[in-house]
């Protein structure tokens, strides 16, 4: 049951909060990616794989924006925007639903 103070608390709507959810699981994917590319994680790891199968899917559009060096300031700029644009619009667009 959603009360009055829940809705304050998330916005006011069902569709806000689902959309707010979901910008942020798609950073934390994406934010996942760039911690375990940082840290050299076994590429040969199933779950590894996945997050940066996911990761490069969400980021299709600016994982490769700028070619830095090294490696690893490369992935961090690339998919670092794209968390932060995913964040912002998804939380935007979630505020305008909510007030409407």
């Amino acid at each position: 049951m959603v009360t009055t103070t829940t809705r304050r608390r998330y916005g006011g709507s069902h569709a806000a909060m689902t959309i707010r959810v979901v910008a942020d699981v798609i950073a934390a994917v994406i934010g996942l990616w760039i911690l375990l590319y940082v840290l050299d994680a076994n590429r040969g790891n199933d779950l590894v794989v996945f997050v940066q199968d996911a990761a490069r899917w969400l980021a299709g559009w600016s994982y490769d924006l700028f070619d830095l060096e090294p490696g690893w300031f490369q992935v961090l700029v690339n998919y670092g925007i794209a968390a932060v644009v995913y964040l912002f619009v998804g939380h935007l667009l979630a505020a305008r639903v909510s007030r409407h």
